[in-house]
C-alpha cells in the first residue's frame, strides 16, 4: 500500500511539470516567440562582442597556442 501512495505522488508531481508547460500557445506562436527571443539573445551577444572588440584581445586562449 505504500508504493501505491509512492506512485500517485510522484503521478502528481508530473501531472504538474506538464500544466506548467502549458501557456495558450499554439506549436506555430511558440516557435515564433522563441525564434524572436533568439534573434534578440544574438543581437545582445554580437553588440557586446561588437563593444568588447575594441582594444581586447581573446585571453581566454592567452598561452595556449599549439607549438
Amino acid at each position: 500500500m505504500r508504493s501505491r501512495e509512492v506512485d500517485r505522488q510522484r503521478a502528481q508531481t508530473r501531472k504538474a511539470q506538464v500544466k506548467q508547460r502549458d501557456d495558450g500557445l499554439t506549436p506555430e506562436q511558440r516557435r515564433e516567440r522563441d525564434a524572436k527571443a533568439l534573434q534578440e539573445k544574438a543581437a545582445k551577444k554580437a553588440a557586446q562582442a561588437a563593444a568588447g572588440a575594441g582594444g581586447a584581445t581573446d585571453s581566454k586562449n592567452k598561452g595556449n597556442a599549439k607549438k
